[in-house]
């Protein structure tokens, strides 16, 4: 199943069930009703009328109430500690390391991202996302596709010249991160990725890009994780 929340020229923001190529408006007022009602009876609610996908615009599938950002492959830290002239800290392979970050910010795949007028660095990352549908607390990592909804990609935006001052005295990233995130128009739930499952539960084999302009600048495969959503669940709910 896939979802997203549209609008058109006469309706405003909706969430819909999108299958062949065409979005069916579901009865909710947004994408967290359908979660607190569930995927499968979301989408048996779906209605008759359906439209074309160039018929709406996209935006952002939904407004998280929270929100949080794992340093979670390895390729992507070594480079990172690469161009700092310095070695993978041995904490990041001791535990899933991840902050919190702005859910008030959020961007949808047509918005425009606003360049914060505080930096000469901005920067963009490219990411994978779940979507909690059922919460808990000290989850086993095996246990953690019961409680996901879906999949989405995110971006998640940087100002790297302040983040670094910030983090430079001991704090952070603050005002460096907290000022977008964008997310692409779709959730994909784990049905609709069932012939792409890995031996590693809720992983999954799906090659990631980012373009600017047609042109690729960072791509990734989701099986490559070092930290599985699982392990990064755990690790952000775990009570003493």
């Amino acid at each position: 199943m896939i979802f997203a929340t549209i609008s058109t020229l006469l309706s405003p923001p909706q969430p819909v069930l999108v299958s062949n190529n065409r979005v069916y408006p579901l009865p909710f007022a947004d994408m967290h009703e359908v979660i607190r009602v569930g995927k499968h009876e979301a989408a048996s609610r779906a209605s008759d009328k359906s439209f074309a996908l160039d018929e709406v615009r996209f935006h952002a599938p939904l407004k998280p109430t929270n929100l949080r950002d794992a340093y979670a492959f390895e390729q992507h830290v070594r480079t990172a500690s690469q161009n700092r002239g310095r070695d993978v800290p041995k904490e990041w392979y001791q535990f899933p390391i991840f902050y919190y970050t702005n859910p008030n910010s959020i961007y949808g795949p047509d918005d425009e991202i606003p360049y914060p007028h505080y930096t000469q660095a901005m920067d963009f990352e490219l990411e994978i996302a779940i979507v909690i549908g059922k919460s808990g607390i000290n989850i086993k990592p095996e246990d953690t596709p019961d409680h996901i909804f879906g999949y989405t990609i995110f971006n998640d935006w940087s100002a790297r010249d302040v983040q670094r001052a910030e983090m430079k005295a001991g704090l952070g990233p603050a005002k460096g991160k907290d000022f977008a995130s964008s997310l692409v128009p779709v959730i994909v739930t784990s049905e609709a990725l069932a012939d792409r499952s890995v031996n590693r539960p809720g992983v999954y084999d799906l090659n990631m890009a980012a373009r600017v302009n047609g042109v690729e600048i960072s791509k990734a495969n989701f099986k490559d994780i070092y930290w599985s959503f699982g392990e990064i669940y755990r690790k952000s709910l775990r009570h003493l």
